[in-house]
């Protein structure tokens, strides 16, 4: 054999063997964590970053060793396009080949964000802001934006109060306050698609769409007590039948959050003279729009209030209610049951004006 030819035989095995090695390191690299720290890491692809970005970051975060290898993994695997803009649960004992599996598969880590029936949009955007999700101020000023408020339910609507249906959601940081908003609002449309179109039986008044969610959110707020639904809503219908005032004080507390956008403290005989679209006291039927958001049991017992002849109700401070016809009725329950500070149990309430005509439905 030449010494030409045993020269090409010595460099095909250097390069082989030099392939090798770096295949060796390439292997392990991508399956070798960092460490075993299995703490978890919350790693976040903003929009724009480029693959470099990323790379260093990751390698910032003590999560790869080495950008440089990361990034040719990635042109490797032909993932560099398809690494998404979210926010990851990562762990630094994880290695690079699984790191980029996640940052690839577009998996976002979910926050769960629960919404009772009866909180209106002020306190859900404090949920919001609490779990990080988006700001407070973000999220009021979405749900009072008239041109998202239209494209997203279709009607045109100064808030979306009313329309944020109670549930539990799960959203990423990435869709943020815009796509919880519009998971509500489509639970909103699903839901009240099971309410009947127009108000049931014959103590009903006729409302609209605006006035049932109206209605509901009113009656979603003065009871705890599901079986309770229909009987609170034929109080009102009745008064409204009769061109009573609503006289409710939820109304009139929702009226000092729209002006405040907190409320914090007792409502007072003061508030209930105060002007206000809100004040049922003042008002002569339904407040201007919602006053919470109400759940579909609600929803359904706006339109399909109990056949009753009551007028007023007052609590038995157990989230149940006593239910009378007339004003005299009414006086010996708010006896009984608030009057009397046994009964009362120390809970908080505001007497009842002595004279008939004024008298709120229920306590």
């Amino acid at each position: 054999m030449s010494i030409v030819a045993r020269l090409v035989l010595i460099v095909i095995a250097v390069v082989v063997a030099l392939g090798g090695v770096v295949t060796w390191q390439a292997l392990r690299f991508v399956r070798t964590p960092v460490s075993q720290d299995d703490t978890l890491v919350v790693f976040n692809v903003k929009a724009g970053q480029t693959l470099r970005d990323v790379a260093s970051k990751l390698e910032e975060a003590k999560l790869i060793t080495d950008a440089r290898k990361f990034r040719a993994y990635v042109r490797i695997k032909s993932l560099g396009s398809k690494v998404r803009t979210g926010e990851y649960a990562l762990k630094r004992n994880m290695p690079p080949e699984q790191i980029l599996k996640i940052l690839s598969s577009g998996r976002s880590i979910e926050y769960v964000v629960t919404v009772s029936e009866g909180l209106n949009r002020f306190e859900i955007a404090s949920i919001v802001d609490r779990l990080g999700i988006g700001t407070r101020a973000e999220f009021l000023r979405l749900t009072q934006d008239r041109e998202f408020i239209k494209n997203t339910l279709g009607d045109d609507l100064p808030t979306l109060e009313g329309y944020l249906f109670p549930e539990t959601y799960y959203v990423t940081r990435a869709s943020g306050v815009r796509g919880l908003v519009r998971q509500m609002v489509a639970k909103f449309k699903a839901s009240f698609a099971q309410v009947p179109a127009s108000v049931q039986t014959d103590i009903a008044v006729p409302l609209n769409k605006h006035q049932i969610v109206t209605l509901a959110s009113i009656v979603e707020k003065e009871t705890g007590s599901p079986e309770e639904r229909p009987l609170i809503s034929s109080v009102f219908h009745n008064r409204m039948r009769k061109g009573m005032k609503l006289q409710t004080d939820p109304t009139v507390i929702y009226g000092m959050w729209v002006r405040a956008g907190v409320w914090n403290r007792n409502i007072s005989r003061q508030d209930l003279v105060t002007p206000s679209p809100y004040n049922t006291y003042v008002i002569p039927s339904l407040p201007p729009g919602p006053i919470a958001n109400p759940g579909l049991a609600a929803l359904q017992a706006a339109v399909r209030p109990a056949k009753s002849e009551f007028l007023f109700f007052v609590s038995r401070n157990d989230g149940t209610h006593v239910f009378s016809r007339d004003y005299s009725q009414h006086r010996a329950a708010v006896g009984d049951y608030q009057l009397n500070k046994k009964a009362r149990e120390g809970k908080s309430w505001r007497d009842l004006s002595k004279k008939p005509g004024s008298a709120s439905p229920g306590r």
